[in-house]
């Protein structure tokens, strides 16, 4: 089972974007090699929905934040070795050989340079096996829950004849025969082995990554629970690409699953959210995440309506917009599936009186869903005041305090709704009457 998620949620979390800086993604992004970069891809793009896989990535990421290591591969080697290893040669030794000997007699004739990169290819396997062997001896020693990965390739190395490889002089010239009898071992005979050792150097680059930015960061890895336990707890929540970002508690569970967020604008209804989608998502991959504590039931699918825009090309304005996101996360909760769905400011493209009745209506309406948790967000506090009877919401708000006539935001979450209202403070504070009337 696939985690389910869509584009416009992958947009308002900004949690892909190679090349975007401030993603959740770009955050991630210090591997040293091509395989991993396509490894943290891949991670980034299906979310596991089990959880003792999820527990099992966490305690791999955490085991290498503890060991503090660094990369201790040379990557313009490691190219050079998955370049030697894709080029072939021939499927029998005496083809490798005759190969071999004919780009040897073209680069003294020529300027052939086939031959020399088969020499730096072969040298810069020998290196890349040395240092692998150097760091699976140090992982077995350290035990953990990569042993058994360890393990494996402990097993590949041990192979007498990839152990004499390694402690082969690289400085030293080889016989052509040499040359083509390790050529025919490790592009034929053992080419799934080097394919092996080559994706445990590009598990490692990523483990150590994530491992790295989760100490630098100060994060925390989640635990992932039963999905029947319907539960989202957390501690110190934050926000992973917002230096200083102020952490908050919240939990959500079957007998109260709806969180009714109020406060005034700029007061960090948005950024509370795309916290809580964030940390989810990334709790889902077992990556550590921006929070003291973070105890979750695997979800089956994310779904989140912060920042919707009209659609031109569609006719659509903001308000039908909106109401078409709300009509495709109605379809989703009524699917019985266990999903995590946030709402911020519905209906914000309509007057107040619609909005209103709509933003009740919706929330009153998806409360129905106990298997879902859900967060909506409004300024329209009156809506909680109606909501109040309904017994699995709870009711929270992030408050504004005035230092005289200028606000301050303190982005804490406190029990209740709230009773700020500074629209037109911050209109006056800003002179825009004045500058109409002068």
């Amino acid at each position: 089972m696939s985690f389910k998620i869509d584009r416009q949620t992958l947009d308002e979390l900004n949690l892909l974007g190679k090349f975007r800086q401030g993603s959740v993604y770009h955050l991630f992004n210090q591997v040293k090699t091509r395989g991993g970069e396509q490894l943290l891809d891949e991670m980034f793009r299906n979310p596991l929905t089990n959880a003792e896989q999820i527990n099992q990535r966490s305690s791999i990421f955490r085991f290498f934040q503890q060991q503090a290591l660094s990369f201790p591969f040379d990557v313009q080697q490691i190219n050079l070795m998955r370049e030697y290893i894709d080029t072939s040669s021939g499927n029998s030794a005496g083809m490798v050989l005759l190969s071999v000997f004919v780009k040897k007699t073209l680069s003294s004739l020529t300027r052939d340079e086939r031959y020399k990169k088969n020499i730096q290819g072969l040298q810069a396997t020998i290196v890349t096996i040395k240092r692998t062997v150097g760091i699976v001896e140090l992982l077995r020693n350290a035990g953990g829950p990569f042993t058994e990965k360890v393990d494996e390739v402990k097993k590949i190395l041990s192979n007498p004849q990839l152990e004499k490889l390694a402690n082969t002089d690289i400085y030293q010239a080889l016989p052509l025969k040499k040359l083509a009898f390790y050529e025919h071992l490790l592009k034929n005979k053992m080419q799934k082995e080097m394919e092996d050792i080559l994706s445990f150097i590009y598990l490692l680059d990523l483990n150590i990554a994530v491992g790295n930015v989760s100490a630098a960061k100060g994060f925390n890895y989640a635990i992932a629970l039963p999905a029947g336990k319907n539960i989202l707890a957390v501690q110190e929540l934050r926000h992973p690409c917002i230096d200083k970002a102020i952490g908050n508690n919240l939990e959500l569970k079957e007998n109260s699953n709806v969180l009714f967020l109020t406060g005034a604008n700029m007061a960090g209804k948005s950024t509370l959210m795309k916290s809580l989608g964030i940390g989810l998502y990334l709790a889902h991959m077992g990556f550590p995440v921006a929070a003291d504590q973070f105890d979750f039931s695997v979800r089956e699918g994310l779904y989140s309506s912060i920042n919707v825009a009209d659609n031109i090309g569609l006719g659509y304005s903001h308000f039908y917009a909106e109401v078409v996101r709300v009509k495709q996360a109605a379809e989703a909760a009524a699917s019985g599936q266990r999903l995590m769905l946030m709402f911020d400011e519905l209906f914000k493209g309509t007057n107040v009186k619609d909005a209103y009745d709509g933003t009740l209506a919706v929330t009153e309406a998806f409360a129905e869903y106990a298997d879902c948790l859900f967060v909506v967000s409004t300024h329209i506090i009156e809506v909680g005041e109606a909501l109040k009877a309904t017994p699995n919401i709870q009711f929270r708000f992030l408050p504004t305090i005035m230092e005289g006539a200028r606000p301050k935001y303190t982005y804490r979450l406190e029990q209740g709704i709230t009773e700020d209202r500074q629209g037109m403070m911050i209109i006056r504070n800003e002179g825009i009457l004045e500058m109409i009337c002068s």
